[in-house]
């Protein structure tokens, strides 16, 4: 069940991302960054890293060129963690 959750929410930031750089291409109304970091906290980290880099997106800031990888990275590592103790 929380693999589904997984790959759903992955999926949901990795077109939310893409999303928000097709509205930025077209000078269009925006996802507020929080929104972005509020998906990617929720376990979407992979799904928002694999947009960014992919369509070349939020990676000149440095909260999301440093910060998003970060994450990813903590998130790995607690899915490790709860794997191996649950």
């Amino acid at each position: 069940m929380f693999l589904y959750y997984l790959l759903g929410i992955n999926l949901f930031a990795f077109l939310l991302y893409a999303s928000d750089k097709r509205k930025a291409y077209h000078r269009r109304w925006r996802i507020p960054e929080r929104v972005l970091w509020l998906v990617a906290f929720a376990g979407g980290s992979s799904g928002a890293f694999l947009s960014m880099h992919l369509f070349n997106h939020k990676t000149r800031h440095l909260t999301f060129r440093y910060g998003m990888p970060l994450l990813l990275l903590l998130q790995l590592l607690l899915l490790v963690y709860a794997e191996h103790w649950i």
